[in-house]
């Protein structure tokens, strides 16, 4: 029987059409099951427009299932895709704008901070209700594939708390592997590395060119490089002083950490504005913005343009494709994943989530030891697990003390914000994202009365 793919989330247009591509691209999976589920109807019927018209231009017999009700989407699914945005851009918004109010200027805000925080609130209540829908109505050894943000928070969740076997997918290493080969000025593919570290927060633990270790000639490369040394001030400065490049752009990377955003007047020193990535304030939700408004003008002319070709040597970096067939073939495929730690980073804790290599075959998700982290990195993972296990606590439960916890550990709010600021901000953006938290209603209701 043909495989069922439950894509939530899937009104992200470019995404889940790029997913989807790839997904068939590969021959072997060209006989399955394909389900959209959205909120945003508007949204959900171009990506099914475009990925209908690219399955007919390719000579293939599918069809996708678009629908409103999740459980439809999930029923008897053997792999869900999750790209979820709880709130959306109206929520988002507040994730940003408040805490700049407060002086907590983030670029992305969409991982830790004040935004990233919020988001995965918002974020852990959804996926609660999303894998109690995938334990009733899946197939009972249905992979969950999460590529929603903040990325280890709601895989953390998803398997501790929801009890369904969930992957945490992100093209961070992907991308700091082209940038580094760049750097080198070596071809991609002739570049080994391997990660690890926590999502967002990976360390490249080693480079290897034809068995030579690269890593001491890479600070001096990056230094050297006309453009990076202007666009990753953050990620050479993070590299001259722990020893290791992390995998995180320049503007993500810059609101991880306590340094290099809490003084307004030294900002600029770090980052770069020609590229929202390289550090913008609010520069995430810009691009946001204006990607939204430009898919109702945009999408006629992407009728009119080439439909996508499903060529196996041509997939994207994205790593869900090649998880579902390494799995489905035993193709032997390694990757970058985000797990349940159990001891593969030993100097960091066994129920966080972290990024690390993998192998998939048919025999499953093989996750090899890595040891321990330099002592250095592992410090500033843990610093942001800390965050993370009270943040999925506070998102379970409703728990507002573990939440403002959260906040105040934060390394950037820490840094900005005194306890009772802390305390303050997170009231405000409680009271303003009210209708997306449903385990804090009680305590918001008392607070608006104040």
């Amino acid at each position: 029987m043909a495989i069922k793919i439950a894509f939530i989330g899937a009104g992200s247009i470019g995404f889940t059409r790029r997913l989807l591509t790839d997904i068939l691209s590969v021959p072997e999976l060209r006989d399955i099951d394909i389900r959209f589920m959205d909120i945003d109807e508007s949204n959900l019927d171009m990506v099914a427009q475009l990925c209908r018209r690219d399955i007919a231009e390719n000579g293939l017999n599918l069809k996708i299932l678009t629908t409103l009700d999740r459980r439809e989407a999930l029923k008897d699914a053997d792999y869900i895709i999750n790209t979820v945005r709880i709130g959306g851009l109206e929520a988002f918004e507040t994730d940003v704008e408040i805490p700049m109010k407060y002086g907590v200027n983030q670029c992305v805000g969409d991982t830790l901070c004040a935004g990233g925080i919020m988001y995965g609130q918002r974020g852990v209540a959804f996926m609660l209700d999303l894998c109690k829908d995938i334990k009733d109505v899946s197939s009972p050894k249905a992979l969950m594939l999460n590529y929603a943000n903040p990325n280890a928070m709601m895989t953390w969740a998803a398997n501790q708390f929801g009890g369904v076997n969930t992957v945490g997918l992100c093209h961070g290493v992907q991308g700091g592997h082209g940038l580094i080969a760049d750097a080198l000025g070596l071809p991609k593919e002739e570049v080994d590395i391997i990660c690890a570290g926590i999502n967002h927060q990976t360390w490249y633990i080693s480079i290897k060119h034809k068995g030579k270790d690269m890593n001491p000639l890479l600070l001096d490369a990056l230094k050297k490089h006309e453009k990076y040394s202007r666009t990753e001030k953050v990620r050479i400065d993070m590299m001259e002083r722990f020893g290791y490049f992390s995998t995180e752009s320049n503007g993500h990377l810059s609101e991880y950490v306590a340094w290099y955003r809490k003084r307004p007047e030294e900002i600029m020193d770090w980052i770069e504005l020609g590229v929202w990535i390289d550090g913008e304030p609010g520069g995430y939700l810009r691009q946001c913005k204006e990607r939204k408004n430009s898919y109702d003008t945009d999408f006629p002319q992407m009728m009119k343009d080439e439909p996508n070709k499903y060529l196996y040597e041509t997939r994207s970096h994205e790593h869900g494709s090649f998880i579902i067939e390494g799995l489905e073939t035993g193709r032997i495929y390694r990757g970058h994943f985000n797990v349940r730690n159990g001891g593969c980073i030993t100097n960091l804790p066994e129920d966080a989530i972290v990024e690390v290599p993998g192998y998939i075959d048919a025999n499953g998700i093989n996750i090899p030891i890595v040891g321990d982290l330099p002592l250095g990195c592992a410090a500033v993972c843990q610093q942001s697990i800390d965050v993370q296990r009270l943040a999925v606590r506070a998102a379970v439960y409703g728990d507002v003390l573990s939440l403002k916890q959260a906040m105040l550990m934060d390394p950037l709010a820490g840094a900005v914000l005194n306890p009772p600021e802390v305390w303050k901000l997170t009231d405000e953006m409680l009271v303003a994202q009210a209708e997306w938290l449903p385990q804090y209603k009680d305590y918001i209701a008392g607070i608006k009365q104040v």
